[in-house]
């Protein structure tokens, strides 16, 4: 089953589900303020990405700036980061593609049919 972290105000993120459901494909929708991942997901998902851990922060949230986290992350270990990840879903880049055997943060319709169909 995929699953999609999302933000019902993000306009990606409606741009995302709207895709999947003109393309007919099944998910589960998880509130990633309400729902967020916890730090052992976090990190599993991350692995199974491929992609390097900054990737998976939302670089134009509202937080992200306040924390000014640009400046922080280049001197963080893997674990800080994921604790920072793991303490507020609107930190987390979004939609977050989940499927069998991929994670994708974001959307970009080329990658997200790669993934799903």
């Amino acid at each position: 089953m995929i699953k999609v972290y999302c933000y019902s105000r993000c306009s990606t993120c409606k741009k995302a589900l709207k895709w999947l459901d003109d393309n007919g494909i099944k998910y589960e929708s998880l509130d990633i303020k309400e729902q967020h991942p916890d730090k052992t997901t976090l990190k599993e998902l991350n692995e199974k990405s491929g992609l390097p851990l900054k990737k998976f922060f939302n670089t134009s949230g509202i937080l992200y700036r306040e924390m000014e986290l640009s400046k922080k992350i280049p001197n963080m270990s893997d674990d800080e980061m994921l604790d920072i990840l793991s303490s507020d879903g609107m930190l987390v880049k979004r939609p977050l593609l989940v499927t069998d055997t991929e994670v994708i943060p974001g959307f970009k319709e080329e990658t997200w049919k790669a993934a799903c169909l």
